[in-house]
């Protein structure tokens, strides 16, 4: 590659775009994921929030249906049963059978008082009796301590009704004058007396609510709706009212009853109120055109304690706070459908979520794999470039090796055709020159086909076994040769025993890396070297036979022996001003001798001269 810098350029660029594509996609993963991790929470809160208010409600069910299916007549002390049934709302005469009523000697937890508006605006309760029933219900019914009692809750009871309404929030207000015939904009100044009539004499107008249909759609699209809960809510409210009315429907009445249109009568739903620091489940009746306001004062701190004693395991510091009522319109999504209270959840201590979620999990496996990748390509290109420029580099080596010994050839091979050489001592000088010059060619070509079918795994080998003295002797000719060439000794170095050993490899292979070893050593040992000898040394050492290659020149400059075994690492300016060759003989060796098993390696603890081991394995 001529410009390896546009290139890398390129791949800069290439993987910078990617990291930030990567990271952006990351980035955006991490915040989605964290938005889930959240939304799963909160959904657990709200899923925890539900199923607490199902309990309450579902509590106060009992007491709701209860106090809803007790006649109008359960609300005096005494009653004529004839008259109550056939006659509807009537005073007590001489002579009339008096009925106690259920209410007389009543005693629950939750309730402190049921009361009864009068139509002349009286309060009064069926557990305190006047009169000569009062009389009549201590000797027979109740005791007076009991009579007591309730005449003082009474008592409180009518000094809250004579209390002023606390001012309500402007939206409070606007929603109750929307479907209050009562409401006015005097609304602030009402006494609780005037506030308790008010929300009984309202239309409950979530019973005809057409919104409240969307109460019906699949749970998942109900969690995306924000008013989901209060559509539950109000839902909840209107089956537990229509429950109620069902239930005091299925009252069995007297042989003698008869229907309320014959009577006149109306009974409206039951309604809960906050007057003051009471709260109240009251209804409006109506008798023979007679308007009346019935209902129970609750006992809140106990009521409260029950309901919150049911949702300790879901909210441990749980609080009941009261809200005003909205005439049945819940828009509050923690709001009860049975009282107007607010659950308040307190701290609450969700379980959190493993931090190795499946999205996290993927983007760390995804970064793996793209650095690994692009660690990859960065290797494979800085290889795919070196082995360029090497190749660059051994193509200019092996013109310059190629252009000096066929020049040679033309002009000796010119001046002996055309007899231009007479004397016999120049031409056998020219003749020797030629053989010399073809012999280099011959094994520059040698080295380079071998490579190449080492490169292409064609290589064929003829393996065999033999001693280290068999082998030594069959390439010892050859080697002496080459250093006789150079002006050089061969001394072999080797015990009785190491050349016993046997070996198991290719004769010629080894005879072709050794003799690279020795023409190295001739080539850039021999001008400077401070004896002209060559050492090949044979020494046993595990499962291994060494031979050892060592010259007196002047050794490797330590930059020199990083690159010594790779192929085509002589450029052709190296090719010019050093000894003839193309860089491929290391290169070669190391791969045939890795080839038989064995390994070609440089010693550099020698100091005097280069130092090369082959590594034979044995047989």
């Amino acid at each position: 590659m001529n410009r390896p810098w546009h290139t890398w350029s390129i791949f800069g660029i290439c993987l910078t775009v990617l990291l930030a594509a990567m990271g952006w996609v990351s980035l955006t993963a991490v915040r989605l994921d964290r938005a889930q991790e959240e939304t799963a929470q909160q959904a657990e809160v709200e899923e925890r929030v539900r199923l607490a208010l199902w309990r309450m409600d579902a509590a106060l069910g009992a007491l709701v249906v209860e106090e809803s299916a007790r006649p109008y007549y359960a609300y005096s002390s005494f009653h004529a049963t004839e008259r109550a049934y056939t006659k509807g709302y009537t005073s007590i005469k001489q002579g009339d059978v008096l009925v106690p009523s259920p209410l007389l000697a009543y005693s629950a937890t939750n309730v402190l008082l049921h009361f009864q508006f009068e139509p002349d605006g009286r309060l009064t309760s069926p557990q305190v009796p006047l009169g000569n029933e009062r009389v009549l219900a201590e000797n027979s019914y109740v005791s007076s301590e009991k009579i007591a009692a309730a005449s003082s809750r009474l008592s409180q009871l009518q000094q809250i009704l004579n209390q002023r309404a606390a001012p309500e929030p402007e939206s409070t207000a606007s929603s109750l004058s929307r479907t209050s015939s009562y409401a006015s904009p005097a609304r602030k100044s009402l006494s609780n007396r005037d506030l308790l009539i008010d929300v009984c004499s309202t239309v409950p107008t979530n019973l005809v609510n057409p919104d409240l249909a969307d109460a019906r759609q699949p749970m998942q699209q109900q969690r995306q709706n924000p008013q989901s809960q209060m559509l539950r809510n109000s839902a909840e409210w209107n089956a537990r009212a229509n429950a109620s009315q069902q239930q005091a429907a299925q009252n069995e009445p007297p042989q003698n009853y008869i229907s309320p249109a014959e009577l006149n009568l109306s009974e409206g739903p039951l309604k809960p109120a906050w007057l003051g620091p009471a709260l109240v489940l009251a209804r409006r009746v109506t008798v023979n055109g007679r308007i009346l306001i019935q209902g129970c004062w609750l006992d809140w701190e106990q009521l409260r304690a029950s309901l919150l004693g049911n949702v300790r395991d879901l909210f441990p510091a749980a609080n009941l706070q009261p809200v005003p009522a909205l005439n049945g319109e819940n828009t509050d999504a923690r709001r009860l459908a049975a009282l107007p209270a607010r659950l308040i959840t307190g701290p609450v201590v969700v379980q959190p979520i493993p931090f190795w979620s499946p999205i996290r999990f993927s983007l760390v496996t995804a970064w793996a794999c793209v650095l690994l990748a692009a660690a990859a390509v960065a290797v494979l290109l800085n290889g795919a470039i070196s082995l360029s420029e090497r190749r660059g580099a051994f193509v200019s080596a092996v013109t310059h090796e190629l252009r000096t010994p066929l020049t040679t050839f033309k002009m000796y091979s010119e001046m002996l055709a055309e007899g231009m050489v007479p004397d016999e001592e120049k031409r056998r000088h020219y003749l020797n020159t030629l053989c010399s010059e073809a012999n280099r060619l011959s094994h520059l070509v040698e080295n380079v086909l071998a490579y190449a079918r080492l490169e292409r795994g064609s290589a064929r080998r003829r393996v065999e076994k033999v001693t280290l003295q068999t082998l030594i002797e069959r390439v010892k000719p050859r080697l002496m040769e080459r250093a006789e060439q150079a002006g050089m000794s061969l001394l072999v170095e080797a015990s009785e025993q190491a050349l016993q050993r046997v070996v198991h490899l290719d004769v010629s292979a080894v005879e072709q890396i050794l003799f690279n070893l020795v023409d190295n050593a001739c080539k850039y040992a021999a001008p400077n070297a401070s004896e002209k000898l060559i050492h090949l040394e044979a020494s046993p050492k595990g499962k291994f036979a060494m031979l050892s290659v060592r010259d007196h020149g002047q050794g490797l400059t330590r930059q020199a022996a990083r690159r010594l075994f790779r192929p085509f690492s002589k450029s052709a300016h190296e090719a010019a001003h050093t000894a003839p060759g193309v860089g491929l003989g290391l290169a070669l060796c190391r791969r045939l001798s890795r080839s038989m098993g064995g390994d070609l390696r440089f010693n550099p603890l020698v100091t005097d001269g280069a130092c090369f081991v082959l590594m034979l394995p044995e047989g």
